[in-house]
């Protein structure tokens, strides 16, 4: 059952930190293109066959599923661009160079295809990678290995000419050049391809799944951290890291949920790469579809929309549980998704069964989500202070109930297993809210005040949801405190909690795009020890040391 609000809650207000009717839709205008036009300013929204049908795929399913989105009203809450993933072409090219359409497959052609969406009033999109073949061995707009010329602007043209508005642009088989690291390489190719659609005379969105390739784990490597640095400047949304876990015909119930865990888990981090025009994209949609309970499905909706990420739909749409469409379409998650600040919410506070995501509205509101992670129904309570709200009194709308309630201390409700609560704050009299919760480090664990090393000691550890991991941002003055002391640079690089002292050196905190903390006077980054050796281990100080080229150990989430 969806969560239920049940106490009162007090107030907030939207704060940036440190420096970021189920009619039918109308047919669909057809786009001027130039180069110099923002394109999704929200995050893209519609269906792709790949988390359902792989490559078991064609024009007749295509349809069908343009046809359901239409029918159960998803297209006409904006779930509009109609994805055609891999295996849609011949495995060669004609004696131009050009891609061939399997026609056995899409009888009708692409450019028909096209036409049919729009005239739908949805949106094409189309498959295609920046490597010499694709992930299932098909033609690649790549250089073929060991040089050679690509077909960037040749295949980006065809597209044009189909009328296509979206490319999901892969990243399988891409030569690296000798001479050249393999984030240079992807670099490079991803340029080229940005520059192709610019070129085309079409404005297409481009999906690019550059980060995928160099994700290590959760919290990534170094190139991993690169190439999020850069993919902005090429593509509108990209891909970071595993495919969410496909349908599997032979096992329609096998669970599906671990897989969504962990794609939230690596994007959840990410924040300060989105925007408007620029979306961190943990892949597919697959609630209301096989292998998630409802449960499992708002969770996913929820999640995503905290997160700011692409609503694409991966699934076969005529059979979704109503449950599911009902999730998928609920109108106050599509808008918390779509709300035109763009800001990514942020994990807050998180332990082994609960985490808190906030994240600032355009309008001042402020969302708050509560996940639980555990196999039971638990209660869940969020005091207002906790999440940067402060004495005051909020209205608090349960995004899945629809439920308003005046709240001036917690945020209450009993949530079933693996669901969400999700909830709009609107405050009314509040002071701007505080940025307040985690400070997370590499391997998402936190910044602790817990002194097991010394009076003043910060250290890393594994998150808990405690008091001792309770930061604020200082308002005006770039600190960061805990219980009521900054942190401070103290002797021989290590880091300390002090007495704040506003306007002395050592306290002043800039957080770049990059995820470094860098401390004003020093010029210095904020690091993370190394892991312990064992569980039993004397947990190790944080220090400041040089600052290093997207160094993993320098990188930070903040909350907002």
């Amino acid at each position: 059952m969806p969560p239920r609000l049940r106490a009162s809650l007090p107030c907030l207000t939207a704060v940036a930190l440190f420096a970021l009717s189920l009619a039918p839709a109308p047919a669909a205008a057809e786009p001027t293109a130039s180069s110099d036009t923002p394109l999704a300013l929200t995050p893209p929204m519609g269906w792709n066959n790949w988390a359902h049908y792989m490559c078991d795929i064609d024009e007749a399913k295509v349809v069908a599923n343009a046809d359901a989105l239409v029918r159960t009203g998803l297209a006409a809450k904006g779930y509009d661009t109609v994805t055609v993933d891999d295996c849609w072409m011949l495995k060669s090219r004609d004696a131009g160079g050009g891609l061939v359409t399997d026609t056995a497959r899409f009888p009708h052609g692409m450019a028909w295809l096209g036409r049919y969406l729009h005239a739908k009033g949805l949106k094409f999109g189309i498959y295609e990678d920046a490597g010499s073949l694709t992930c299932e061995k098909y033609p690649g707009s790549g250089s073929p290995a060991g040089g050679g010329a690509d077909h960037y602007d040749q295949d980006a043209r065809l597209f044009a000419s189909w009328k296509v508005d979206y490319v999901k642009m892969d990243g399988c088989n891409l030569w690296v050049p000798p001479g050249k690291t393999k984030e240079q390489a992807y670099r490079d190719a991803y340029g080229s391809v940005a520059r192709a659609l610019r070129a085309s005379g079409r404005d297409m969105v481009l999906s690019a799944s550059a980060p995928a390739y160099f994700q290590q784990g959760e919290w990534g490597g170094s190139d991993w951290h690169k190439v999020l640095g850069w993919v902005g400047e090429t593509g509108q949304l990209w891909r970071e890291g595993k495919d969410i876990k496909v349908y599997q015909p032979a096992a329609p119930g096998a669970s599906r949920w671990s897989s969504v865990m962990g794609n939230y888990g690596y994007n959840r981090w990410l924040g300060r790469y989105a925007g408007p025009g620029n979306w961190n994209d943990p892949d597919f949609l697959i609630a209301g579809a096989p292998g998630l309970t409802a449960a499992e499905s708002r969770s996913q909706v929820g999640l995503w929309a905290m997160m700011a990420a692409p609503f694409i739909l991966s699934s076969d749409v005529s059979r979704l549980t109503p449950a599911g469409v009902a999730a998928l379409g609920n109108a106050d998650l599509i808008a918390l998704d779509q709300d035109p600040m763009g800001r990514q919410g942020a994990v807050v506070s998180s332990n082994a069964t609960f985490e808190v995501l906030v994240r600032p509205l355009a309008n001042g509101d402020r969302a708050v989500a509560v996940l639980n992670r555990s196999g039971n129904a638990r209660d869940i309570s969020v005091p207002l202070a906790d999440i940067g709200l402060d004495s005051c009194t909020v209205n608090a709308k349960d995004l899945w109930s629809g439920a308003r309630t005046d709240v001036s201390a917690s945020l209450t409700g009993k949530l079933a297993a693996h669901d969400t609560a999700v909830w709009r704050l609107t405050p009314r009299g509040c002071a701007e809210a505080v940025p307040t919760g985690q400070i997370n480090g590499a391997g998402a664990r936190c910044a602790d005040g817990a002194n097991t090393t010394g009076v003043g000691a910060v250290v890393m550890a594994a998150c808990t949801a405690g008091a001792d991991q309770r930061w604020t941002v200082g308002r005006g003055d770039a600190s960061l405190r805990l219980a009521g002391e900054c942190l401070s640079a103290g002797e021989d690089g290590a880091v300390e909690l002090a007495d704040c002292a506003p306007g002395e050196p050592g306290q002043s905190w800039t957080h770049r795009r990059d995820g470094a903390l860098v401390e004003a006077v020093s010029g210095l980054c904020l690091t993370a020890p190394a892991a312990a050796a064992t569980p039993d281990a004397p947990a190790k100080r944080l220090r400041l040391t040089a600052c290093g080229d997207h160094r993993v150990d320098q990188a930070w989430s903040l909350p907002v």
